[in-house]
């Protein structure tokens, strides 16, 4: 049986394209419908209420498309907003970007020492040491929040000096931990991994959570037999929404996907507040 609906997926931004990206790798004949709240990025210095209430609102929207499995791809929502997005659910399967990067952590790390890189509420609310603790109580989890990074891909400043700064700033200290893993827990972060990598060396293998939550994804709907068996360029037929279409959206946006975008259009926050309302 071929299930021939779309996939939503949600970022507060640019970088849950990384997931698409991924999700056509491993699954290239299934259409996304993304949302990317590019008008309220970014999510990580906002209270978990407010978070809530977005995850909410792009879920409900979301709705509205027939998807047959919703994908949280943003790190903070996924943190902070997965269980309230999870009871506003009906038929439709939900999963954030946590638990498939715990988990790929865990099963690499030989030191039994993972570091988690993240926005603000990712690393404050202490959803990845939750996950990794309970697959591994022996494990120590160290967590360095990263504000700049995301803003710094936005721009796509992903090889500049001031990017390798910054890294040097942020990650030295975990180095120093003796880590042997690192979660890049923000979608944002794959599009850096160059420069994270030589920053923190070859030791240290980098986790990237949108690969992992790909292959969660595949994996349930082979498990549900939804998988769209119709063939192999699910990305002509799928569809993009931000909400604030911005100039160089396009240009960014395609460095993010590694493709062309074939679909893009802007929905408003009253459209999205509307849809979580009915």
């Amino acid at each position: 049986m071929s299930d021939t609906r779309p996939i939503g997926v949600f970022d507060s931004g640019l970088g849950g394209l990384t997931v698409v990206r991924e999700l056509q790798r491993v699954m290239p004949g299934e259409k996304i419908v993304y949302l990317g709240d590019t008008a309220r990025f970014p999510y990580g210095g906002r209270s978990e209420e407010v978070i809530g209430e977005f995850a909410h609102q792009a879920g409900s929207f979301l709705y509205k498309h027939d998807i047959k499995l919703m994908i949280v791809a943003c790190n903070t929502a996924s943190s902070v907003g997965l269980d309230s997005l999870k009871r506003h659910t009906r038929e439709h399967p939900v999963i954030g970007v946590v638990l498939p990067g715990a988990r790929a952590s865990v099963l690499r790390t030989a030191e039994k020492k993972i570091g988690v890189i993240g926005t603000r509420a990712t690393v404050r609310s202490e959803a990845y040491n939750r996950a990794i603790l309970k697959l591994d109580s022996e494990i120590r989890v160290y967590g360095k929040p990263c504000p700049l990074f995301a803003p710094l891909v936005e721009e796509g400043l992903l090889d500049s000096e001031i990017t390798r700064m910054t890294a040097q700033h942020y990650l030295y200290e975990l180095v120093d931990k003796g880590i042997d893993c690192l979660i890049l827990g923000c979608t944002h972060y794959p599009l850096l991994m160059e420069v994270i990598q030589a920053t923190v060396g070859t030791r240290v293998q980098l986790i990237d959570t949108a690969l992992w939550t790909a292959k969660e994804a595949q994996d349930i709907l082979v498990a549900l037999d939804s998988l769209n068996d119709g063939g192999d360029d699910g990305l002509a037929g799928s569809s993009f929404f931000v909400t604030d279409l911005t100039p160089g959206f396009r240009e960014r946006a395609e460095a993010f996907l590694g493709a062309e975008l074939t679909s893009v259009k802007r929905v408003t926050i009253e459209e999205l507040t509307d849809a979580a309302g009915d």
